[in-house]
């Protein structure tokens, strides 16, 4: 009696499964990506000499240690938020660097004017990214909440909402001229001003 062969499994169509199924999980897959810290970067032109005055700048140092030197003083980070707004908002300046929008002390030591306010950070090459964004985040927070101080001011609104509302294409005031206008107008009176300095 012959002996019978086992049927051999037709193996030819494996590959193009294995190949469908790779594309598929290539499609379908989301990589997270870590999108860092949103800021605009300078024009590549060589800026204008202007002449800053030292009481115009606002030094945020870190160290490695991760801890923070304000204006050669150490800081808590949950302090950092109002020493800057009291920076920004001083409006100590007399005659065309008056501010007549600012609420702060007014001190001639401290800063002119929110427009020439400039606020710098800078880390020791040590420092945790944690630290910095924190530090960072509370600096940017300030700006926020001057914008919103101001707008609510002079249009019984917030800036935020103002700038989701022109964002928003189911708002009515999507891509607004009129929206834009005020939203430029406080962003002049308010400029956020943060100087990233190289670490040492």
């Amino acid at each position: 009696m012959a002996k019978r062969s086992a049927p051999e499994v037709n193996a030819g169509s494996m590959a193009d499964i294995a190949f469908l199924l790779l594309i598929f999980f290539l499609v379908t897959t989301t990589i997270e990506v870590d999108s860092g810290i949103n800021s605009k970067l300078p024009p590549d032109i060589p800026p204008p000499d202007v002449k800053i005055k030292q009481k115009n700048i606002f030094t945020v140092e870190i160290s490695k240690d991760n801890q923070l030197l304000v204006e050669e003083n150490l800081m808590k980070m949950k302090d950092l938020k109002a020493a800057a707004i009291a920076f920004i908002d001083n409006g100590g300046g007399q005659g065309d660097a008056a501010c007549s929008y600012c609420r702060g002390a007014k001190d001639p030591a401290s800063s002119d004017n929110p427009t020439k306010a400039i606020v710098s950070i800078q880390n020791k090459r040590g420092t945790s990214y944690e630290t910095f964004i924190t530090a960072y985040d509370q600096l940017a927070s300030a700006y926020s909440e001057l914008r919103n101080r101001l707008a609510q001011q002079l249009y019984n609104r917030s800036f935020d909402e103002m700038d989701k509302s022109y964002n928003d294409t189911k708002s009515s005031e999507f891509k607004s001229e009129k929206l834009k206008a005020k939203i430029d107008n406080i962003k002049d009176k308010y400029p956020r001003i943060i100087s990233k300095a190289e670490p040492k």
